[in-house]
C-alpha cells in the first residue's frame, strides 16, 4: 500500500514536470516569434495551448483521485495541495505565452518599433524563475524557492524600465502609440510569468516547511 502510494506521487511529480517543460518551451517560442517576427511560430504556439490545458485537467483529476483513494495527511496532503496550485499557475503561464503571440501577430502588421533588448532579458529571467521553482518543487528545496521569490524584483524592475522607455516613444510620435502599447503588454505578460513562478515557489516553501509566506515582505520570509 505504502509503495503504491509513493509510486502514484512520483507519477504525479513527473506529470507536473512534463507540463512545466511544455510551458517553458511555449514561453521561449513566444519570445522567439516576437524577436524574429515569425508569424508561423506565433500561430503554432497559439494552436498548441490545448496541450497545456489537457495536462491541467488530467493532473487535477489525478490529484482528486489520490485524495479520495488515499486520504493523505501531513506532508503528502501538502504535496497534493501544492500540486493543484502549481498546475493552475502553469496553465496561466501557458495562456500568457498565447497572449504574447497574439500581440506579436498584431505587431507584424507594422514595421518594428525598436530593437528588442530588455524584453528577451526579461523573458530569460522569468523562464529561469519558472525552472528554478520547479526544481525546488522536485528537490523539496525551500532555499531555492526563496531565491525565486527574491528574483521577482529584478523582473518587476525590468518591466518598469521597459514601460518608461516605451513611454518616451509614445510621447515622441503618436504614430508609435499602438506598437508601444502592445510591447508594454508583452512586458506585463512576462512580469506575470514571474509572479506565477513566485506563486509556485511560495507553495514549495509551504510544502516543505508547512509555512505560508504569501503576502509577506522578503525580510519576514526568512524568519522561522
Amino acid at each position: 500500500m505504502a509503495q503504491q502510494k509513493e509510486l502514484e506521487l512520483e507519477k504525479l511529480k513527473e506529470q507536473i514536470l512534463k507540463m512545466g517543460g511544455v510551458v517553458e518551451s511555449t514561453i521561449q517560442k513566444s519570445i522567439k516569434a516576437l524577436v524574429e517576427r515569425d508569424r508561423e511560430l506565433a500561430q503554432s504556439v497559439i494552436a498548441g495551448d490545448s496541450i497545456v490545458n489537457t495536462y491541467d485537467v488530467e493532473i487535477e483529476e489525478e490529484c482528486i483521485r489520490f485524495i479520495a483513494l488515499w486520504q493523505p495527511t501531513g506532508s503528502n496532503l501538502r504535496f497534493i495541495t501544492t500540486a493543484i496550485k502549481i498546475i493552475t499557475d502553469l496553465e496561466r503561464m501557458g495562456d500568457l505565452a498565447v497572449d504574447i503571440c497574439e500581440r506579436t501577430l498584431e505587431l507584424l502588421d507594422e514595421p518594428q518599433l525598436k530593437p528588442y533588448i530588455d524584453i528577451p532579458r526579461m523573458a530569460e529571467a522569468s523562464q529561469k524563475m519558472l525552472k528554478d521553482s520547479l526544481d525546488a518543487f522536485v528537490a523539496r528545496d525551500a532555499n531555492l524557492a526563496m531565491k525565486v521569490c527574491e528574483a521577482d524584483d529584478f523582473v518587476d524592475n525590468l518591466n518598469q524600465q521597459i514601460f518608461n522607455e516605451l513611454l518616451v516613444y509614445m510621447l515622441q510620435d503618436p504614430k508609435n502609440i499602438a506598437r508601444a502599447v502592445r510591447l508594454t503588454y508583452v512586458a506585463k505578460y512576462l512580469e506575470r510569468v514571474g509572479d506565477h513562478a513566485t506563486n509556485i515557489a511560495e507553495m514549495v516553501v509551504y510544502m516543505v516547511k508547512g509555512k505560508v509566506i504569501r503576502h509577506m515582505a522578503c525580510e519576514m520570509r526568512d524568519k522561522p
